[in-house]
C-alpha cells in the first residue's frame, strides 16, 4: 500500500547512504541516535517553527532522498483515503498493549516481506521505525516489524517515555515528530467538553461548498492541506448501501467528507431529541432539592459565650411593675375577664331567645348551635339622582312631578323627588328622617335570622335519561308522498292487512282507494253522505270493508284487489246472512226493539261492490272490526246504551250489550288477544268481559274529554288522548291511573295509534302536528315501558280550527299515513 511504498522508499534511501540515517530520539534519554555533524543545535534553535517543512526538505537532499519522497514526509500528516485507513490501524495500535501490538504488526511485516531485498531495505529504513508505548506508559519498545524479521537490531533501552517534551528534541525535529506520531490518540467521550476536542478538519464554522473548486477540503491541525477523498458515482453508491446492513446508522459528515457510523448511545440520543425528551437518559430533572441553607431549627446555640450576670439577678423594674399591677387588683380596678357584675342588663335583647316555654338552657344553646346566623339587611347604596346637586338629566320635569304627585305613595317607586341645591349650605333638614328610621328599624326586626338551606336542582338533572333518537331507528321522519283528490276533509284512513291499498273517507261524501306505493286512485265509491269512518276487515281469509256514511254501514268486497277464492269466501261471509232459513231461525229472536236493519243494496250499489247495508237511526261515528273478522262494532250520536251496537256479519244479527252507560260513549275499541271490549267516555274509559259479561276495570286518566283511544299489539297498555292536550299511558297491569301523562301539543289531541309491528306509536292534533314516539314494551314485568319523543312532523294546513284528523301506521313498513282538514292524504317514511 501507500505506506509500505513509503517504507520500500526510504529503506532504499537508507541502503544507498547507511551512515546518514534520521535520528529518531534524543541521547538525553539514552537512546543510541546517530548525530549528524553538520547539523547543529546552535542553528535548530534559530529555526522557528514555521520552517520545519523547509528544514526537512533541505534534510532529505542531503541524506540522499529524492524531492518526491521528501514531499510524502512533508506531507505525512495530510495523508489520502488510503493513508487515513492506515492511520487508523496505527492508532489502533498505540492504544494498545505493546505485546499484542507487536505480534499483530510482526504478522502483518512478515506477510507482506517475501522479497528478501525488500525485507533488507525495510530492515535498514529508520523512518519506519516505529515506537509503541504501552498502556501504562512504562515502558517503550521498538517496531515489531524488526522484531518479527529478524533485523538485528538492538532494541530501544527502557525508559520512561511520558515526560518527554519537545525540549528534549533540540536540534531532532524529525525525531520529534516520530516521536508525535508514537503517542496515544485520545477520543473523547461524551462525558468530554466538546470544545477540547480535535477535529480532522479545523476550518471552524466556514462553509464546505467554499471548497468545491479546490483539490483540498482544509486544513488540519498543523496546517497542512487536507486532500478530497475519491467520490464514487450514485450507481456504486447504491452497490455499496445494499451491501451495507448499517447504511440505515451511517451519517454523513461534511465537513470531514466521510460516513460515520452511528452508535448505540448516539441513535438513543437522536430518537430522545425526536421525542422531545432530554438528550442524555442519565439526567434526572426532578433531582431532590439541595439545602443550601438549613431549614432545620439548630438545637445548639451559635455561640458558646457565657450568659451575662443580669440574667441570673432579679430586674428591679419588673419589681416595680409587678407592684403596680398587684396594687390595683387590691383595689377592685383590675377584675378577671369573663366574670360580669350581677347589676349589668343586656344592650341589646335576642327576640327569639327562647322560641318554647319549655325550653331550657340546653335545649336553646343546641337549637342556636344548630341555626346558621343571617346578617342583618344592607342599606342600598344611594345612587346620583339623591345628591344634593345632581345632573340635568336626574332632575324631574313638571309633568313627572305632577305625575309622581298624583301617584300612590305606596306604589310610588322612589320616595322622593331628586332636587337640585346651590350649595351644601343651603341643604335643608330632611323631612322623613323619622320615618325612614323607622322602616329601617322594621326591615331589621322583621328581616329573617335563620338561614334555610335549600337544595339548589337543576332542570337538566331531573330530567330522565333517555336513549338518542338516532339510536331508535327506523321511525317516521320525512314526508315521501301526498295524495291529492278529495274535496274535503279526510276524517278516516284504512290500511288493508297486505299493506298495498290505502282506504280514505272525506266529507265530500266519497270513499277512495289508493295504491299505497304510488299514489295512485284505484277506485272510488260515491256514498253521498259524509264518510265518518272506514275500517277493513282485520281477517287475510277474506277482502272486506267497512264504510259509515250517515246513519248506515255498508259493508263492500272490492273485488279487484282479491283473487277468486278470497272474493268467494267473502261473498260467503257476507251473503250468508240474507239465506232465509237463518231469516226463520233468527225471527224468533230478534229485537224489534234495536234500531238496526240490514238491507240488501241496490243494483247500482251492488255492480260497485256494495253487498250489505246496515241501516242505524242516528248517524254512525265509528266503526270497529273484531280481529277474527266476523263481528262489528258500531258507535252512533246518540246517549244511552243503545249507542254502542255489536253486529255479526255471518249472521246479520245486531245486539246491544249495554242496557245503560254513564255518559257519552266517545269511541270503542275490540281487545287484540283477549275477550274484552273497551268502552271509553267524556271522562273514564271502561273495560268488559264479554265471556262475562261483567266490568273489569275503569281507567281514570284525570281528563276532561277523551276523544281517542287504542290498545298495545301485545295487550296489557293503553293509550287515551283528549281534547284538553293531554295524552296519557296506562299499565292495565299497574294500575288504573295513567303510567305516565305526555301534554306537547298545543292544541286538541284527534287521534292516537299504535304501530302493530314497531315500538312505535303517534299522536294527532289540531295544531297541524304530528308527534311520533318510541314505546318499548318489555317483556320482563319488573322492567317499566320506555317512552322517548322522536320526531315533529309538519305538512298538513289548518282549516277552520282543525288540523290533522286521522293517522294509521303501516303493517308491514315503519311508515305513517295521515290525514287532514285540508284534504290532503301524506305518507311520512
Amino acid at each position: 500500500m501507500v505506506g509500505q511504498n513509503k517504507g520500500k522508499k526510504r529503506g532504499a534511501s537508507s541502503h544507498e547512504a547507511p551512515a546518514e540515517k534520521a535520528p529518531l530520539f534524543p541521547k538525553s534519554k539514552g537512546i543510541d541516535v546517530p548525530s549528524d555533524p553538520e547539523y547543529s543545535s546552535d542553528d535548530d534553535e534559530e529555526v522557528e517553527e514555521g520552517d520545519f517543512d523547509e528544514m526537512l526538505k533541505e534534510m532529505a537532499n542531503d541524506q540522499g532522498i529524492d524531492s518526491d519522497d521528501a514531499n510524502d514526509y512533508i506531507a505525512g500528516d495530510s495523508l489520502d483515503e488510503e493513508e487515513e485507513e492506515e492511520g487508523d490501524d496505527e492508532s489502533d495500535i498505540h492504544s494498545s498493549d505493546i505485546e499484542g501490538a507487536s505480534s499483530e504488526d510482526g504478522d502483518d511485516e512478515s506477510e507482506d516481506g517475501e522479497d528478501p531485498e525488500e525485507s533488507d531495505n525495510e530492515e535498514d529504513s529508520s523512518l519506519e521505525r516505529v515506537a509503541s508505548r504501552s498502556t501504562d506508559g512504562q515502558h517503550t519498545a521498538v517496531d515489531s516489524q524488526d522484531e518479527a524479521e529478524g533485523s538485528g537490531e538492538e532494541e530501544l533501552d527502557e525508559v520512561n517515555m511520558d515526560k518527554l517534551t519537545i525540549r528534549d528534541f533540540v536540534g531532532d525535529i524529525q525525531g520529534w515528530k516520530e516521536y508525535r506520531k508514537t503517542l496515544p490518540q485520545i477520543d473523547a467521550g461524551y462525558a468530554s467538553d466538546s470544545s477540547t476536542e480535535d477535529p480532522a478538519n479545523t476550518i471552524g464554522n466556514v462553509p464546505i461548498e467554499w471548497y468545491e473548486d479546490y483539490p483540498h477540503i482544509g486544513y488540519d491541525i498543523d496546517g497542512k492541506r487536507i486532500l478530497k477523498p475519491a467520490t464514487a458515482d450514485e450507481l456504486d453508491k447504491f452497490l455499496a448501501n445494499m451491501d451495507d446492513p448499517d447504511v440505515f446508522r451511517t451519517a454523513r459528515d461534511e465537513v470531514n467528507q466521510q460516513d460515520v457510523k452511528l452508535s448505540e448511545e448516539e441513535i438513543d440520543i437522536i430518537r430522545r431529541i425526536q421525542g422531545g425528551n432530554i438528550p442524555d437518559a442519565d439526567y434526572n430533572p426532578y433531582e431532590e432539592t439541595v439545602e443550601w441553607f438549613t431549614s432545620k431549627t439548630m438545637q445548639m446555640p451559635l455561640s458558646g459565650a457565657p450568659l451575662a450576670k443580669r440574667g441570673f439577678i432579679p430586674s428591679k423594674w419588673e419589681h416595680k411593675r409587678v407592684m403596680k399591677i398587684v396594687r390595683a387588683i387590691r383595689q377592685g380596678r383590675i377584675t378577671r375577664s369573663g366574670a360580669p357584675s350581677q347589676d349589668t342588663k343586656p344592650r341589646f335583647y335576642d327576640v327569639w331567645e327562647k322560641a318554647e316555654e319549655n325550653d331550657d338552657d340546653n335545649t336553646h344553646q343546641k337549637r342556636m348551635a344548630r341555626r346558621a346566623r343571617m346578617p342583618a339587611p344592607r342599606l342600598a347604596l344611594p345612587s346620583h339622582d339623591e345628591s344634593y346637586h345632581p345632573p340635568a338629566e336626574y332632575l324631574p320635569s313638571e309633568a313627572e312631578r305632577q305625575s309622581w304627585l298624583d301617584e300612590d305613595p305606596d306604589h310610588r317607586k322612589k320616595n322622593y323627588l331628586p332636587q337640585d341645591f346651590g350649595s351644601l349650605r343651603s341643604v335643608p333638614g330632611y323631612e322623613r328622617f323619622v320615618q325612614e328610621r323607622f322602616q329601617r328599624c322594621l326591615d331589621l326586626y322583621l328581616a329573617p335570622r335563620m338561614l334555610k338551606r335549600t337544595t339548589q336542582l337543576n332542570a337538566e338533572e331531573l330530567m330522565p335519561k333517555l336513549p338518542d333518537p338516532r339510536d331508535l331507528r327506523p321511525f317516521p321522519s320525512v314526508e315521501s308522498l301526498v295524495y291529492l283528490g278529495h274535496t274535503g276533509r279526510v276524517r278516516s284512513i284504512s290500511v288493508d292487512p297486505t299493506g298495498l291499498w290505502l282506504l280514505s273517507g272525506s266529507d265530500d261524501g266519497t270513499v277512495r282507494l289508493w295504491e299505497i306505493v304510488s299514489g295512485r286512485c284505484a277506485k272510488i265509491w260515491d256514498l253521498k253522505e259524509t264518510v265518518h269512518m272506514v275500517a277493513w276487515c282485520p281477517s287475510a281469509d277474506v277482502c272486506v270493508f267497512a264504510a259509515a256514511a250517515g246513519s248506515r254501514t255498508v259493508i263492500v268486497i272490492p273485488s279487484e284487489l282479491c283473487d277468486e277464492h278470497k272474493r268467494l269466501l267473502s261473498e260467503e261471509l257476507v251473503r250468508a246472512g240474507f239465506n232465509s232459513a237463518a231469516q226463520a231461525e233468527e225471527g224468533e229472536e230478534e229485537d224489534d226493539s234495536l234500531p238496526v236493519s240490514w238491507d240488501m243494496p241496490t243494483s247500482a250499489e251492488q255492480a260497485t261492490g256494495i253487498h250489505v247495508s246496515v241501516t242505524m237511526h242516528k248517524t254512525v261515528k265509528s266503526v270497529m272490526w273484531h280481529r277474527r273478522g266476523d263481528y262489528l262494532a258500531t258507535l252512533t250520536a246518540e246517549e244511552g246504551g243503545s249507542s254502542v251496537l255489536i253486529h255479526q256479519v255471518s249472521k246479520h244479527k245486531s245486539q246491544r250489550p249495554f242496557r245503560k252507560l254513564k255518559g257519552a260513549v266517545q269511541s270503542i275499541m275490540f281487545h287484540p288477544t283477549k275477550p274484552w271490549f273497551l268502552v271509553a267516555t267524556q271522562r273514564y274509559v271502561r273495560i268488559y268481559n264479554l265471556m262475562q259479561q261483567a266490568l273489569i276495570k275503569t281507567l281514570q286518566p284525570g281528563v276532561k274529554w277523551i276523544s281517542s283511544i287504542d290498545v298495545h299489539p301485545q295487550g296489557d297498555n293503553v293509550i287515551v288522548g283528549s281534547y284538553d292536550k293531554k295524552l296519557s299511558w296506562f299499565d292495565l297491569d299497574l294500575s288504573v291511573k295513567p303510567y305516565r301523562s305526555i301534554r306537547y301539543h298545543r292544541q286538541a289531541i284527534r287521534q292516537v295509534q299504535y304501530s302493530r309491528k314497531f315500538p312505535l306509536f303517534a299522536t294527532t292534533s289540531d295544531d297541524g302536528t304530528i308527534q311520533v314516539y318510541h314505546g318499548m314494551v318489555y317483556q320482563d314485568l319488573n322492567q317499566n315501558p320506555l317512552i322517548v319523543p322522536l320526531k315533529i312532523l309538519r305538512g298538513h294546513e289548518i282549516r277552520n280550527s282543525l288540523g290533522v284528523l286521522d293517522c294509521v301506521f303501516h303493517p308491514i313498513q315503519p311508515w305513517l299515513i295521515s290525514s287532514g282538514a285540508d284534504g290532503t292524504i301524506r305518507l311520512w317514511t
